[in-house]
């Protein structure tokens, strides 16, 4: 296996302690794309600017930075004006504060890195690490990159620390501005049941190799077809799920498939009589005991 190659250099400071680090990309995509063809010839197309005004084809070297600020008003913003305004770009993580890594709700989470020591820094790593991991709190820093400041967490994780950039909290929308079903309290019951189905599908840990794209394996196994020139069968569509009418039923059946509980006994219903149709015949009745006699 190849050494990971290092993306960009930094330095964490807390207090008077500083570790030179190495950051290493800790995602990438993988999803498919395509690119834009001319049907006629399959050649690749190339993207133009058009204006709105006069209609013409707008090269680059024509093009200037507008920030909108009412109805096709646009402040101006030339590249000397944001040149102004960057910082310094010192690669430097200095640590603002340590909070419990369980407060950090994941919403917040953006890009990962993972962070090595650079040279003569793994000492200093592995003490920040291994105390981070004894308090069990992760660190909020300001991440000087770019000519900006971002926002990132550190955690100690994998045996080592991960950064996180993170959202700034005026980034994040409310949860107040969406309907949750607030009026609608569980039935007494239904509860009990959801948290039985709970455990019945949970597992002791997450382990993310259970699970594949499986549209990305669709695409490419398509794709391979099409460059093999064979015949691609489109499939017919899945039938639609029955609806859910009784929650505590669908909470019943869910456990009884799943072998945690008896299946519903099913409701004996009386077969609809025809509009206008007489009632059936009462059975005949057993013959009445012989009278006794004169």
């Amino acid at each position: 296996m190849m050494a990971a190659r290092s993306i960009a250099s930094g330095t964490i400071s807390f207090g008077l302690v500083s570790v030179p680090v190495k950051l290493y990309s800790a995602t990438r995509s993988k999803s498919v794309s395509f690119n834009l063809l001319h049907e006629k010839d399959n050649a690749r197309l190339r993207q133009q600017y058009v204006c709105n005004g006069c209609n013409e084809v707008v090269p680059r070297d024509a093009m200037v930075k507008g920030f909108e600020y009412a109805k096709d008003q646009y402040a101006i913003v030339t590249e000397q004006d944001l040149k102004a305004l960057e910082e310094v770009s010192d690669q430097s993580i200095e640590i603002q504060e340590f909070v419990p890594i369980a407060d950090v709700d994941p919403i917040y989470f953006e890009k990962a890195y993972y962070l090595g020591p650079d040279k003569g820094g793994a000492k200093a790593y592995r003490l920040l690490a291994a105390a981070m991991r004894k308090a069990g709190r992760a660190a909020v820093a300001q991440y000087s990159t770019r000519g900006k400041q971002e926002l990132v967490i550190l955690r100690q994780a994998a045996d080592g620390l991960m950064m996180h950039t993170v959202h700034y909290a005026d980034e994040i929308n409310s949860a107040e501005e969406i309907d949750r079903g607030d009026g609608a309290a569980p039935k007494e019951g239904e509860l009990d049941l959801a948290v039985q189905l709970i455990d019945q599908l949970a597992s002791k840990e997450f382990k993310p190799d259970k699970y594949e794209d499986q549209y990305r394996k669709k695409v490419l196994e398509l794709v391979e077809k099409k460059v093999a020139g064979e015949e691609v069968a489109v499939a017919a569509a899945p039938a639609p799920k029955a609806q859910i009418i009784d929650l505590m039923e669908a909470l019943k059946a869910s456990l009884a498939s799943k072998g945690g509980a008896e299946a519903p006994a099913a409701v004996e219903r009386k077969p609809a009589r025809a509009k206008g149709a007489r009632p059936a015949a009462a059975p005949p009745r057993k013959a009445a005991a012989k009278r006794k006699a004169g």
